[in-house]
């Protein structure tokens, strides 16, 4: 009997089934309260943005100061309640994960969350895990195997389901674990949920797997996974304890049956029968694992269970098969919670309806089945006029109410085959399926009569109120599911402007309407960051091939913004508007004195001999002053100008040529370097090199990505390599984001290296 395959197999599912639901229950933590932190954020600026003006003209009147100080007792009222959603959240998880006997954490390398099974298998107070390499754990015969793991998990690569580590225990037994993981967003970065199972017991099992049949049968008898053995006709010769008890069948009565004589395996959707899965591992010789959603059906007892089942042929040392082994685990108190915990993660906790996640999920399949064949449906996209009075006057307690009351109302007026979602606040998503759109216009309007006849009650007050409606056709020549919505919101705000409870059909103008008052509100977060200083410096490593070298960029300053509400925003984000509105001199500027200023005061260092890349833009190259600027931080911050290399883009270059000629020749006289940036993406590249005084050359990221099977990006990073060395220049390598482009650009002679794959952009603070 090979009982460490059966082990092994064993361990396989539990990894596989703990690690998914531990994955969920991250997911839901992110997800389950997503649309309440949000209405609380909107709350946070209505309040703000309504009273401002309202308290500035009350105090300079001389009037009282309660009303200015009512707004501030709401804020604190909603910001306790933002405190309260996230101490629930974090109690979801770390209940669920103190209740398993296995081991669970979170770490980057280093352990963020460590659960109390952890520290009993290892031997160390709980408390002292934290904080701690989760290297320091490993016996060092293996950490090389978890750190190659562990980089390529954090990188997004793939890698093996489970793997074998031996632990560093409080005592001198061996410990051995089965460990898997999964990539999850945690705490607003990239982390590594880790789960283990202690498998020392089997790992001896099978140093004496040469003992006999009756030895392992005991062992067998041990374990808590159900274990049937078949011979080589599929009929069953022996089952162990487990799966007696989740059979229904006795060891004695069950030999000489075959496994659909003792149990029925179905589908739990539909009741499908699975068939046989001794038989296809039989006829097949290799293992057939059933799927998730098997449900198990006793003969004798009526009993039903959902399991995991995996049949896997047994062979002897000739590699002939000499039957097979089944093992059974049962996963219905598992599978229970999943599915709740499903339901929950997918619908909206305040109305009952669908969540925007799951909506946007319903409208891809739309969107899909239209690009398929001639079906189109209909997509609206409803706003509610009036609920911010309800709010401000009743409370949200009040405004709960009516949204649940609107929510059955809306439901009332669509089909049973379409959808209705809450997307966040007082907004909320129809999907019409198969449906024309003048169909689709006349239920729209169904919605707006509904609601404007509606009166809500809330104790003595009778508010009426009503809703905009965007429209948008969703066909064959529709395109993803982000401007399948942008085009309803579009149209929904330009149904708003035109007065309560209008419907409007989407046109290509819409977008330009609601595109301008993006930008115009992007314009106001810009000139509020750069008032307030709300901007913040990441900085992302570049790394040198060859090791150690004297002299080379050894990370790059990159730009994030804040909001009011302290989210964070990238450069992708704004800067269009930014360029727009002609800001980012104002943001460059920001830029390069706050990084000088931080490596002047030391909160920023760099290797001896190496610099820091800072990005400009086209704007700040064609700004005049721009040059006296920066030589005036230089002097000021005392910050030596060879530690410095300027990244310019080649486009930028070419446009503003006289200018960024000027600028280069100056600061490259003053010890300053530079490198062009995302090179080989305009049409100018090589006419332009010829002129200017470069020091490096950064390839644009999409020749590297794929650049390990991609033979025309081969051969234009080849020759943008073959003029580099001629003009003495050295390569950087951009977007580097997996260990087989980092080869590929090694392979290729590339000097420097950044990217995903080198190190993620970390918060200046943190990466000192």
């Amino acid at each position: 009997m090979p009982i460490f395959e059966i082990t092994t197999i064993t361990i396989g599912v539990l990894a596989l089934v703990f690690t998914l639901v531990l994955t969920l229950v991250l997911f839901l933590m992110r997800r389950r309260y997503t649309a309440r932190i949000d209405q609380l954020n909107d709350e946070i600026e209505e309040i703000s943005q309504s009273k401002r003006y309202e308290n500035r003209v009350t105090l300079k009147n001389g009037g009282s100061v309660s009303r200015l100080g009512s707004t501030v007792n709401q804020l604190f009222d909603i910001m306790r309640r933002k405190d309260q959603f996230a101490r629930e959240r974090t109690k979801l998880f770390t209940d669920l994960a103190e209740s398993l006997p296995h081991i669970v954490v979170i770490h980057r390398e280093k352990i963020l969350y460590a659960n109390k099974a952890a520290a009993d298998v290892i031997g160390v107070d709980k408390k002292d895990l934290k904080g701690k390499q989760i290297y320091d754990l490993i016996r060092p015969s293996h950490r090389n195997i978890a750190r190659d793991m562990i980089k390529k998990r954090l990188a997004g690569e793939e890698v093996p389901e489970s793997y074998e580590l031996e632990l560093i225990s409080g005592s001198e037994e061996p410990l051995w674990v089965r460990a898997s993981g999964s990539l999850i967003d945690y705490e607003g970065e990239p982390a590594v949920l880790g789960f283990a199972l202690d498998i020392t017991h089997e790992k001896t099992l099978a140093q004496v797997v040469g003992n006999d049949r009756e030895q392992a049968k005991i062992t067998l008898e041990s374990i808590g996974e159900g274990v049937i053995t078949t011979d080589t006709n599929g009929c069953i010769d022996y089952l162990n304890a487990a799966a007696e008890q989740l059979t229904g069948s006795q060891n004695d009565d069950a030999i000489g049956k075959t496994i659909g004589e003792i149990i029925s395996l179905v589908d739990e959707g539909d009741r499908r029968s699975l068939g046989d899965p001794v038989k296809r591992c039989l006829s097949e010789g290799r293992r057939v694992s059933l799927g998730r959603r098997a449900l198990m059906l006793s003969h004798n007892g009526g009993d039903e269970y959902s399991i995991d089942l995996a049949a896997s042929p047994v062979r002897d040392a000739d590699g002939e098969i000499v039957g097979a082994v089944v093992v059974l685990h049962d996963v219905t108190e598992i599978r229970g919670l999943t599915r709740q915990m499903s339901y929950q993660a997918s619908h909206d906790a305040l109305t009952g309806l669908i969540n925007r996640r799951e909506f946007e999920r319903r409208l891809e399949e739309a969107l899909q089945g239209a690009r398929a064949g001639d079906v189109t449906h209909a997509l609206c996209y409803l706003d509610l006029d009036g609920f911010k009075t309800v709010n401000d006057t009743c409370g949200h307690m009040a405004g709960d109410n009516m949204l649940r009351e609107v929510a059955g109302l809306i439901k009332n007026q669509i089909r049973d085959s379409d959808t209705v979602a809450r997307l966040g606040g007082d907004e909320f998503g129809v999907l019409l399926i198969g449906c024309p759109l003048e169909k689709g216009r006349q239920i729209a309007g169904d919605v707006c009569h509904a609601v404007k006849d509606y009166r809500f009650v809330w104790r003595d007050k009778i508010f009426n109120i009503g809703v905009s409606i965007g429209l948008v056709e969703v066909g064959h020549e529709s395109g993803e599911v982000e401007d399948a919505l942008s085009a309803a919101d579009s149209a929904c705000y330009v149904a708003k402007k035109s007065g309560k409870g209008q419907v409007h059909v989407y046109s290509a103008h819409d977008e330009a309407v609601a595109r301008h008052r993006g930008e115009i509100q992007w314009l106001q977060r810009l000139q509020s960051a750069l008032k307030e200083n709300r901007f913040e410096l990441y900085t992302q490593p570049i790394v040198s091939f060859s090791g150690k070298v004297e002299s080379g960029p050894a990370l790059e300053v990159l730009l994030r913004m804040q909001d009011e509400h302290g989210r964070k925003f990238a450069p992708r984000e704004f800067m269009r508007a930014a360029e727009r509105y002609a800001l980012m001199p104002h943001v460059d500027r920001w830029v390069v004195q706050t990084t000088l200023a931080a490596m002047g005061q030391e909160a920023l260092r760099l290797p001896k001999g190496r610099s820091c890349a800072i990005n400009l833009s086209g704007q700040t190259l064609a700004d005049e002053s721009f040059l006296e600027f920066v030589v005036e931080c230089l002097d000021s911050c005392g910050v030596d100008p060879g530690s410095i290399c300027f990244e310019v883009n080649e486009t930028s270059v070419i446009a503003n040529v006289a200018h960024a000629s000027r600028f280069i020749d100056v600061l490259h006289g003053m010890g300053c370097q530079f490198a062009l940036d995302d090179f080989g993406s305009g049409m100018g590249s090589f006419a332009t090199l010829k002129n200017l005084n470069m020091d490096f050359l950064k390839i644009d990221g999409s020749y590297i990505r794929n650049l390990d099977t991609d033979s025309v990006s081969q051969a234009m990073v080849s020759a943008m390599m073959k003029l580099a060395r001629t003009l003495n220049f050295r390569v950087v390598a951009e977007h580097v984001e997996n260990q087989a482009s980092f080869e590929a650009a090694r392979r290729m002679g590339v000097d420097f290296a950044q990217g995903f794959a080198i190190g993620r952009p970390q918060p200046l603070h943190a990466s000192r």
